[in-house]
């Protein structure tokens, strides 16, 4: 089993920085993907980001590209999202998720992540 622990949310204004880690403890050698989502009061879970175990493969919803930076240090089974320019659009509580396994095109997909956090609230202020 795996267990994944998010930290680092908070209140921050328009156009400020946050950045957000999840450590993964348990079974934690066979993790390959590991991702964040969203949730904002009533929609749907979305996708921010993800990243490979190999550094060189990361993917990002639109909304956030260019603002939001996914990264990991695997010997600390840690990953990381430092978010900048946020908006007030980017309020939500935001999950870290994981899998052994990365399914290709279905990367921003919540079901094709088996071990989830129990998020921390992003609140942006305009």
């Amino acid at each position: 089993q795996v267990q994944l622990v998010e930290s680092g949310g908070g209140l921050v204004q328009a156009g400020g920085s946050l950045r957000l880690s999840c450590t993964a403890s348990g079974r934690t050698f066979g993790i390959n993907p590991m991702a964040w989502f969203r949730q904002a009061p009533g929609k749907e879970r979305e996708f921010v980001a993800v990243i490979r175990r190999s550094y060189a493969y990361t993917y990002y919803a639109d909304s956030v590209k260019g603002r939001f930076t996914i990264s990991r240090d695997n010997p600390k089974n840690t990953v990381y999202l430092q978010m900048n320019s946020l908006k007030p659009e980017d309020t939500a509580v935001y999950y870290c998720a994981g899998d052994s396994v990365f399914r290709g095109t279905a990367y921003g997909l919540s079901r094709s992540y088996d071990y989830w956090g129990q998020g921390t609230q992003v609140t942006v202020s305009s």
